[in-house]
């Protein structure tokens, strides 16, 4: 079982590692949603997320023998890095074997860790079943990532450090991909004070530990589909689904546009990078149903690559309608492009790229594509544009933009 004096023991063991991740009272998130949240940045912590606890903590509890084994885990990156600085610091061997859809960022940085890296698998579960079949034939020690009572007390550290700096607080708001983290952020909290409730929050697309819940048994996804790649696991762990139903007072599920709008907000109103899965617990905060309580919504990482930065980035603006595409049929004669040119920036409008097709049409006297992806302030100046190009006879067809690049 796990016991308080475990996760005091945690506690104090990975202090020697973590960075300071005090909480960030955010006056924009409360508004949005009529309590006062506070933001627990795990994505400003060593390794960029909060997997170094776990990690470190379980490579403290093995055996000199154990460790001189090598370590091997299965992570889709967070865990990785996590278990590669720990293997590091003790100075053994650490093989980690991750999805092929692993962001670059994470892959490398865990080979700058000083760990040997696999790439296998086109999600969690596969490489995991894989890294399982090395360890067996190499003798290798396995740490798994999140079904494992001493990676999940590791992981609870964030509930002692929140109950610290916050002692009234009401609600905690926690990621789950396999469950570790909620866990031990659950099962700590609760048994520091009873009356604090924690809500575990999964990607639409991968709930498995709400189905588990449903069903009361641990079950299996068919497929997972989520830009939350930290989270994206088809099985939730065996070995603490238990202290998740015991621990865990309601599970929150969120769409990938509701992550791609939590970016944007993350981005511009505290300037923090947060990876798809560390906003799991933001996006769900207009899905709470009270109000006037104290929240913390954990950010549990901040590693992504700037390729997925660019296309969230991008899509967010979409989605806020703060870039939009339309088509128009105009004659082919002098001026006209001009005659639009001048519409659009009379109202403000940002031209960020023009198609002009001239070839549309056998007649081009009378229908000369032009394709425009322009900058608007939000869905009612962008209606306002496109009314304004009707009234002017060019008749505006809304399109999906491919780029805005």
């Amino acid at each position: 079982m796990l016991t308080i004096e475990k996760f005091e023991e945690a506690y104090n063991t990975v202090q020697k590692v973590v960075l300071p991740t005090n909480l960030v009272k955010s006056e924009f998130f409360s508004n949005q949603c009529g309590n006062t949240v506070y933001l627990k940045p795990e994505n400003m912590q060593l390794t960029g997320a909060y997997k170094i606890r776990g990690a470190y903590y379980k490579i403290s509890t093995l055996s000199d023998e154990e460790r001189a084994k090598g370590l091997i885990t299965a992570s889709a990156g967070n865990h990785a890095q996590g278990v590669a600085y720990a293997a590091k610091a003790y100075g053994v061997k650490a093989t980690i074997v991750m999805p092929t859809t692993t962001p670059l960022i994470k892959v490398n940085r865990t080979k700058g860790y000083g760990a040997e890296v696999i790439l296998y698998g086109d999600v969690y579960d596969e490489s995991c079943q894989y890294a399982l079949e090395l360890a067996e034939d190499k003798g290798y020690t396995f740490i798994h990532p999140f079904d494992d009572e001493d990676v999940a007390c590791g992981q609870g550290s964030i509930a002692m450090e929140i109950v610290k700096e916050l002692p009234t607080v009401d609600y905690i708001l926690v990621p789950i991909g396999g469950g570790g983290l909620a866990t031990g952020v659950s099962t700590f909290a609760k048994l520091l004070n009873p009356h604090i409730k924690v809500i575990g929050v999964e990607p639409s697309g991968a709930a498995c530990m709400k189905e588990s819940l449903k069903n009361g048994k641990v079950t299996t996804l068919p497929i997972v589909d989520t830009i939350a790649d930290g989270t994206a696991v088809k099985t939730p762990g065996e070995k603490i689904f238990p202290y998740i139903k015991e621990n865990i007072d309601e599970i929150i599920t969120v769409d990938d546009n509701e992550l791609i709008l939590s970016f944007l907000d993350m981005l511009e109103n505290h300037k923090m990078l947060v990876e798809n899965s560390g906003l799991l617990t933001v996006a769900a905060l207009k899905q709470l149903d009270f109000k006037d309580k104290k929240v913390v919504a954990i950010l549990s990482g901040g590693n992504m690559d700037v390729i997925t930065f660019s296309s969230v980035v991008q899509h967010g603006l979409i989605a806020r309608s703060r870039i939009f595409t339309v088509s128009t049929l105009l004659p082919d004669k002098p001026g006209e492009l001009m005659n639009v040119s001048k519409l659009i920036a009379e109202l403000q409008g940002n031209i960020i790229k023009l198609e002009h097709n001239q070839f549309v049409s056998i007649n081009r006297n009378s229908a000369v594509e032009l394709v425009i992806t322009m900058e608007a302030f939000g869905p009612e100046h962008k209606q306002r544009i496109i009314a304004a190009l009707a009234e002017h006879g060019y008749t505006p067809v809304e399109k999906n933009p491919k780029s805005i690049y």
